[in-house]
This record gives structure tokens, C-alpha cells and sequence, in this order.
């Protein structure tokens, strides 16, 4: 997913409510999110507990993305198999044809997501492979332990 911000201390991405990762976030509202940086032998693992953003949110989000992109988020029934590439844009044809001369409105399979981070996971590579692992866990009374975890 691409993070689009963080807002209220949880970090936020916006998709199709209905693609594969939707679905499964709607089974078990988890996610681990990761951020690499090979240059620089370092990466971030967040885990954390998923809810989506208020429809006010998804809303004005979707009005501020680019009108190919709205158009996007309409035409595609994302992870679902298609016949053949013809077939989306056909769909895409149409749906420009009917918002030619009206703004797009945020379609309701469509919106973000807010992940409220439990905990953090700081990795330094080390050239002998006993790298640090440093690990925060959010604990019930709103503290974070720290802990160094064995590489």
C-alpha cells in the first residue's frame, strides 16, 4: 500500500474496500506495515490494529486525488480476475462518458484505512549478522516497553 500520512498517531492508506487486501482486512483487522532501507541497513516493522477512516475522510480524499486516478478507482474491480484488458477499458470508456460533466463522487467500495501501531520494530544490519533489534510494544496503560530482541 502507499502510506498516505499519518494523522491522530495512526498511519493511513487509502484502496478498494472489496480487493484482496480489503477482504482480508475485513476478516482480521491486522496489518504489519514495513519500511526497508537497504542503502542504509535499516527497517522499520509496524504491527498494528486496523479500523477504517470516517467516510468524511475517504471523501475528501478521493476529491483531491486526480480526476484519472477517481476514474481509476471506478473503472477497476481490483484483484478480481477480467477477461481481457479490452473489457476494463471499456469500463473506463463509460464511466468517463458519464461524469463527463459532473464531479466524480467517491464510489462506497472505496475509502481508507487507519492503522493504530501496538508495536515497532527497529532493525540495524551489522556486517557480522548480530544485528540490533530493538522492539516497543504498546502496553495496556498507553506506555511503551522496550525491548533489544537477538538478531
Amino acid at each position: 500500500v502507499l502510506l498516505k500520512g499519518i494523522t491522530n498517531n495512526q498511519l493511513v492508506f487509502y484502496t478498494n474496500y472489496n480487493s484482496q487486501k480489503g477482504v482480508e482486512l475485513t476478516q482480521n483487522p491486522r496489518a504489519c506495515l514495513q519500511f526497508f532501507w537497504p542503502e542504509l541497513e535499516r527497517q522499520i516493522r509496524i504491527t498494528g490494529l486496523v479500523t477504517k477512516v470516517e467516510t468524511a475522510t475517504s471523501d475528501h480524499y478521493f476529491s483531491s486525488r486526480p480526476v484519472t486516478s477517481q476514474i481509476g478507482a471506478l473503472s477497476s474491480p481490483q484483484s478480481s480476475v477480467i477477461p481481457n484488458r479490452a473489457y476494463l477499458e471499456n469500463i473506463e470508456n463509460n464511466i468517463k462518458q458519464q461524469y463527463k460533466n459532473s464531479p466524480i463522487q467517491r464510489p462506497a467500495h472505496w475509502g481508507g484505512y487507519q492503522v493504530q501501531p501496538v508495536a515497532f520494530e527497529f532493525w540495524q544490519g551489522r556486517p557480522s549478522r548480530l544485528h540490533d533489534r530493538i522492539y516497543y510494544t504498546l502496553l495496556p496503560i498507553g506506555d511503551w516497553q522496550i525491548e533489544r530482541l537477538a538478531p
